[in-house]
């Protein structure tokens, strides 16, 4: 039952917007009571939470394998910004509605929702800041703002991405990281 809420969430957060869906049309949709929804989600803030939770765990999930996993960290950079780019692509639907309506969030969720962002975004820093450290990339610009300006222009696929379009999402992801390499070479 929670996935299916979270599902019909979902499309009704992408169809209609987060502010325009009431918990009303989501319980109607999912064939289920109000009571059943509070069971396993103690508002509307907590499926929108959960929506961002979701993603950000498989993409955390993901970046803890590649970060620990074998290659340079060259190889291993490369591998994890084309997969942040490739798993939003894959829900980009939940990338949207996040994007769009986390500060509708109250204080508290937005905070536990930044938290995460925060240790996800560190970990990738941490890539950079080795790479930097081993003398593999250059050290010009901080990691910090490498790595708020990749994880800018992923935000923002939901903006411009159509799943008919020419590439693929590993496509993309390999180009996003090809620019990613380039800004980071040391010469």
């Amino acid at each position: 039952m929670p996935r299916r809420l979270l599902a019909v969430a979902t499309r009704l957060f992408a169809e209609k917007g987060f502010d325009r869906t009431s918990v009303q049309e989501i319980v109607d949709a999912a064939g289920v009571t109000k009571g059943a929804m509070y069971h396993y989600f103690d508002s509307k803030d907590d499926l929108l939470a959960e929506i961002y939770a979701r993603v950000l765990r498989l993409q955390t999930t993901r970046l803890e394998e590649i970060a620990a996993g074998p290659g340079t960290v060259v190889e291993r950079v490369r591998r994890a910004a084309s997969d942040v780019v490739v798993t939003t692509i894959a829900n980009l639907d939940d990338a949207s509605i996040s994007f769009r309506s986390l500060h509708q969030l109250s204080a508290a969720k937005q905070r536990e929702v930044r938290a995460g962002r925060r240790r996800y975004h560190e970990l990738f820093r941490s890539l950079v800041t080795r790479g930097q450290d081993e003398g593999v990339f250059t050290d010009r610009v901080p990691a910090d703002i490498v790595v708020d300006f990749y994880f800018g222009s992923v935000h923002h696929l939901s903006t411009w991405y159509h799943p008919e379009g020419a590439l693929s999402p590993r496509q993309i992801g390999d180009h996003y990281a090809d620019l990613l390499l380039t800004a980071l070479r040391t010469d």
